[in-house]
């Protein structure tokens, strides 16, 4: 069978991109070897925000008094949380399946690999394989959990993020290696439904040490506020798996002070690895540089035809981002001559509580890149909407070009600020300068009013502080 387009791979990246691509009239396949929405819908965005929600009711009704209510004592029920994570991954699977079929999208089942003359090998689980033509392939095939050297994920005592959302049994007692979104979220969810969690990370400062220093030192502080361990700049030397009680050697790598930490189980967090093994990119010549497909500004790789998005190519590896490149490369073969996507303008948001979310340059970057900057922060504490919801904690901080007034970043941590970044997004991707965000009237009482504080704040204009 010979199609416009096969997509390899259905994640945020692979299955917008065959959406987009049959709504600009083209026949489009997709092959998946395993559940569609890929691992974001499957095994991680959407999931994990199920999880983390039912640890955030969790700890309302813990605090219920607070907000004037009695109520009886609450018991986090793991195995119904779980369930209740991988109902609402299978419901948004079961959604992807309606587009495809509304889209008129054919659904192939099975590993995909790509062949010379613009043909995909699809191996079905029996074994039976078949080989499609395409006029063009995409290769949105996502990435996988990177492993360590000394931390081998074996799916029961050292885990990776899959069999986080699926363990038959709380632990007592968790490891997290790696503070990075992943590390973060989890940890978390574990510690708010009782688990004692320490988080090791390689890197110095503290907790998400990519965002900008000020959110990576408050959200440390919080967390630490709330009982879970940091230990920031420290490596995870080994760890004992001999007995049922794991051993994790760490060592200080400034002090070079090793530290024993005992746990049921270990979550390696470390970031993910792309999948481009044994697709079939070395027999057709497709070039990659440390596993990541190297691409041009429509995703066009050097060999004619062949595409690849997401994960699988290098820049941030968020669903927002597969799916814009996606896109933007059907948009292209399609002869619409998109714009590149600007990679400086691209949210992050890390889920935990409080939330953490952010786009641009920190203000260390902005320095550093020759501006001279106009930076305002704004305490959630100073906040009416959030002292009356009973989250004060956060804030927001915006960094300014002196110059031009240009929006050069935005970072913030605090109750939905995964949800106020896009006026930032939005605001930036126009142009729009700090006297503009200063003088665009915002609704009170409102969290994103926060947004024009901080404004206010670098521009010495503030009322409220």
């Amino acid at each position: 069978m010979t199609y416009d387009l096969i997509v390899v791979g259905t994640g945020p990246g692979g299955y917008v991109a065959a959406i987009r691509a049959a709504q600009l009239g083209m026949k489009v396949a997709v092959v998946e070897r395993e559940n569609l929405g890929g691992i974001c819908l499957n095994w991680g965005c959407i999931p994990t925000k199920a999880l983390l929600k039912s640890a955030q009711v969790f700890e309302y009704i813990q605090h219920a008094e607070d907000y004037g209510i009695k109520v009886g004592s609450a018991k986090a029920d793991f195995g119904s949380m779980i369930s209740r994570s991988r109902g609402v991954a299978d419901g948004m699977s079961k959604g992807i399946s309606f587009l495809m079929r509304k889209n008129k999208i054919d659904v192939i089942e099975g590993e995909g690999k790509l062949l010379r003359g613009k043909k995909v090998e699809v191996t079905e689980k029996s074994g039976k394989k078949t080989t499609y033509d395409a006029e063009h392939i995409i290769v949105a095939t996502g990435a996988r959990a990177r492993q360590l050297p000394n931390l081998p994920i074996d799916g029961e005592k050292i885990i990776g993020y899959r069999q986080a959302m699926t363990l038959d049994k709380q632990p007592k007692r968790m490891v997290v290696v790696g503070a990075g979104a992943i590390g973060v979220e989890f940890a978390y969810f574990y510690h708010s439904i009782g688990t004692e969690v320490t988080i090791v990370e390689f890197m110095p400062g503290g907790l998400v040490p990519r965002e900008d220093a000020d959110v990576s030192k408050e959200l440390t502080k919080i967390y630490k506020k709330k009982g879970i361990k940091v230990l920031p700049n420290t490596s995870v030397e080994s760890v004992d798996t001999s007995k049922k009680v794991l051993k994790v050697t760490t060592k200080n790598r400034k002090t070079e002070k090793e530290e024993i930490i005992e746990c049921d189980v270990v979550l390696s967090a470390a970031g993910v690895s792309p999948n481009t093994e044994n697709i079939g990119l070395e027999d057709l010549g497709v070039k990659t540089d440390r596993g990541l497909i190297e691409v041009d500004d429509m995703y066009r790789t050097n060999v004619p035809g062949i595409y690849a998005i997401g994960d699988v190519v290098s820049g941030p590896a968020l669903a927002h981002v597969a799916s814009a490149e996606g896109i933007v490369c059907v948009e292209n073969i399609a002869g619409m001559n998109p714009h590149p996507i600007d990679y400086g303008n691209i949210p992050g948001c890390t889920y935990c509580v409080p939330e953490v979310a952010s786009v641009g340059y920190t203000e260390a970057a902005a320095k550093e890149a020759g501006y001279e900057v106009k930076v305002g922060k704004f305490p959630f504490s100073a906040s009416g909407k959030a002292s009356a919801a009973g989250a004060k904690e956060g804030f927001v901080k915006v960094i300014y070009d002196a110059k031009y007034g240009e929006w050069l970043g935005a970072h913030m941590i605090g109750a939905n600020v995964t949800e106020m970044i896009a006026e930032v997004v939005a605001a930036r991707k126009l142009e729009t300068t700090g006297h503009e965000i200063l003088k665009a009237v915002h609704p009170h009482p409102t969290m994103s009013e926060a947004v024009m504080e901080a404004t206010a704040a670098a521009y010495d204009e503030v009322i409220h502080l």
